[in-house]
């Protein structure tokens, strides 16, 4: 599902409200896990899962194209681990 198909069931679903708001508050609801993140802080929805970031270390990789050794710079990436009620859901019988 995109952004954009998430925005177009909410509106569907929420006949009272006007598809551009439902654009801003989606919109803002993903602009503010992005800042938390940014901040180091952990985001998480009771049920759904949790956001957060990982720190990855600096290492040696290598180019796949010429088998030399490239230096890997430390990042961090975003993580997210599921709640316990998303993976019931998710692993329930169908």
């Amino acid at each position: 599902m995109t952004k954009s198909e998430l925005i177009a069931r909410l509106a569907e679903a929420n006949p009272h409200l006007y598809q551009r708001d439902v654009e801003r508050i989606v919109t803002t609801i993903f602009d503010e896990i992005t800042a938390a993140l940014v901040r180091g802080d952990r985001v998480e929805l009771r049920g759904f899962g949790a956001f957060s970031t990982k720190a990855r270390g600096a290492r040696i990789g290598r180019n796949p194209r010429t088998g030399e050794a490239v230096h890997v710079a430390a990042k961090h990436i975003p993580y997210f681990k599921t709640g316990k009620q998303l993976r019931a859901l998710l692993n329930a019988e169908r």
